[in-house]
């Protein structure tokens, strides 16, 4: 993992209960790269790619401007769509049967 001076984020509140379940995934900034501003993949991505490929949505704001980084990815919750900083397309939403999206529309 690298480590860096301190950065200070902002981040919307996505999550529609107190209640995710989360794993640990590998960030690739290569894989990623259409999803990253400035080496940064914002909190609310969809993980990897938006599309059938779908795992999950990021929990938090990774630097992956050194390389390939640890990120919590949520697999199971409740998330609200307007607040993803991307609308999940529809194969991700099919993708990720475990995730419940409220206004999605």
């Amino acid at each position: 993992m690298y480590v860096d001076k301190r950065k200070t984020a902002t981040q919307i509140n996505f999550l529609d209960s107190e209640k995710f379940i989360s794993f640990t995934k590998y960030a690739d900034p290569s894989v990623l790269a259409d999803q990253t501003k400035d080496g940064m993949l914002p909190a609310g991505s969809i993980f990897p790619k938006n599309d059938g490929s779908a795992e999950g949505i990021t929990i938090n704001d990774v630097d992956l401007s050194k390389g390939t980084q640890p990120v919590g990815v949520i697999v199971e919750g409740y998330i609200n769509a307007k607040r993803l900083p991307t609308t999940p397309a529809a194969a991700a939403i099919t993708a990720l049967s475990k995730i419940t999206f409220s206004n999605i529309k």
